[in-house]
């Protein structure tokens, strides 16, 4: 005789289930119907099948109450158990669950739908009539009177009767416009009045006299009143016609759907407090900013120098998360994306900047509970609410990892390294920073050995360089 459980079908374990019914009113227990797991349909009646591993089984009469009191409708369901998907632990405490890449991005949520055009502002369009005009947007005549103001002060020291005019400081910007255009940051200012040269633009433009006074007396503060200003302010010394830019440079021009915010190190040896030296750029030494730059046309939108500890900033908030929120705050709220490297990516700044409607895509250091080795060139993802973590083996002993509020589904590219959508999207949106600082490197129109504040004669001519909103203009 067989001696194997027998598979119950639906019209026996209905009957079971009513025993059952009557059984726990009194308190009693139905022999047999300690483990429904072996309930199952059973349409051709066969008794001698190997059994199946447990199900989940719901059973249900019309006329059959539960022992509560409840009646379900008149049929049984039998549904296998979900698996649950892998989880992983951040060290944060955040439950990563662990999902497979699959093609299609889907409908654009609303924090990627950008909601104005982008390019120069109304004010600006209505402004801009010539080169001049799309100059004189950024570098406008307030601050082209301060810097007057501040450098007659300064010359007045030593001569009472000198005296400098705002057509005179253009005609200054102008020579170092065109030395920068001539790639010409390792000549000699002066050589560019020799006859040698034959440039008769600098001739009829300005002596080589009267540029050598207003290098000398340049300045961009009040020396009167500087030492006072100092004890709150390090950057005191061009803070006003810094800040006037910057207002300028957010006034004229929107950006696109997508912002890189990264660090520049502008190259200076000059005594600085604030000075700070970093291997990893080409010139070591220099004054740090922070930038906000728009990846499509490469303009500077927001920007300010690193100056130390910030006092005004709250202690349990990064120095990257309150950088990043700084600088785009001008910006949030239209559906832009902001892409970042990992020293400024953090799964708090990501949900800050989705409640303000903007997307946030950067690197970021590995949780330790997705740190190892895999395949190379494969791609691990990760899911936390509204974030997506994309780990791509890139090399053998490497991986890099993308956070992403952009993405919900992450598309794997068919080519030989199978890049994830996630890190193609961050190649294509880093360079914001990089570019711009190529730019300003290549035309740079800071003499090589003049003084610390002749930076901001750099930072005002950055805009007319190839596709910033000038030359669009």
């Amino acid at each position: 005789m067989d001696k194997r459980k027998r598979l119950m079908n639906v019209q026996e374990a209905l009957v079971l289930l009513n025993r059952l019914s009557e059984a726990e009113s009194d308190g009693g227990e139905v022999s047999g119907l300690s483990d429904l797991s072996w309930v199952c349909t059973a349409s051709d009646g066969s008794s001698d099948s190997d059994p199946e591993p447990p199900r989940n089984v719901r059973l249900s009469h019309p006329d059959t109450p539960l022992a509560d009191g409840r009646t379900v409708p008149a049929h049984a369901e039998v549904c296998a158990t979900e698996p649950s998907p892998a989880q992983e632990i951040g060290k944060d405490g955040t439950v990563w669950t662990v999902m497979e890449p699959c093609g299609g991005a889907g409908r654009r949520q609303i924090q990627n739908i950008l909601t104005e055009s982008a390019g120069p502002t109304p004010h600006a369009l209505h402004n801009i009539t010539d080169k001049l005009t799309a100059f004189m947007c950024l570098c406008d005549n307030v601050m082209l009177e301060e810097i007057r103001d501040c450098t007659i002060a300064e010359a007045r020291r030593d001569r009472a009767t000198w005296d400098v005019s705002i057509m005179e400081l253009k005609a200054f910007i102008a020579l170092l416009y065109v030395r920068g255009a001539y790639c010409g940051k390792n000549i000699e200012m002066e050589s560019f009045w020799s006859e040698q040269w034959d440039n008769a633009f600098f001739n009829a433009t300005l002596s080589r006299n009267r540029f050598r006074e207003i290098m000398r007396y340049l300045r961009f503060d009040k020396k009167e009143t500087r030492r006072c200003r100092l004890t709150t302010d390090k950057f005191t010394h061009v803070r006003k016609v810094w800040d006037r830019f910057v207002e300028n440079s957010i006034a004229s021009y929107r950006p696109g759907s997508d912002i890189t915010v990264d660090e520049q190190l502008f190259p200076t040896k000059s005594r600085c407090p604030f000075t700070q030296y970093m291997p990893n750029k080409p010139d070591k030494f220099g004054i740090k900013f922070w930038l906000a730059v728009d990846v499509d046309s490469k303009y500077m939108l927001n920007g300010f120098p690193y100056l130390g500890k910030d006092a005004s900033r709250p202690a349990t908030q990064r120095l990257g998360e309150n950088v990043v929120l700084r600088l785009v705050e001008p910006f949030v709220g239209k559906g832009r994306n902001i892409t970042t490297d990992n020293f400024f990516t953090f799964l708090p700044l990501a949900k800050v900047l989705l409640a303000k409607n903007t997307s946030l895509v950067g690197t970021i250091k590995l949780p330790p509970s997705v740190q190892g080795r895999s395949e190379l060139f494969s791609t691990k993802v990760l899911k936390s609410d509204k974030m997506v973590l994309s780990v791509y083996q890139c090399k053998p002993r490497r991986n890099v990892t993308i956070l992403s509020t952009q993405h919900q589904h992450v598309a794997i590219s068919t080519e030989r390294k199978k890049k994830p959508e996630t890190v193609e999207y961050y190649n294509h949106s880093k360079v914001g920073v990089d570019v711009l600082d190529q730019m300003a490197r290549q035309y740079t129109v800071a003499r090589v050995d003049g003084p610390l504040l002749s930076f901001i004669i750099c930072w005002i001519s950055l805009p007319s360089m190839p596709g910033c909103c000038t030359g669009a203009a």
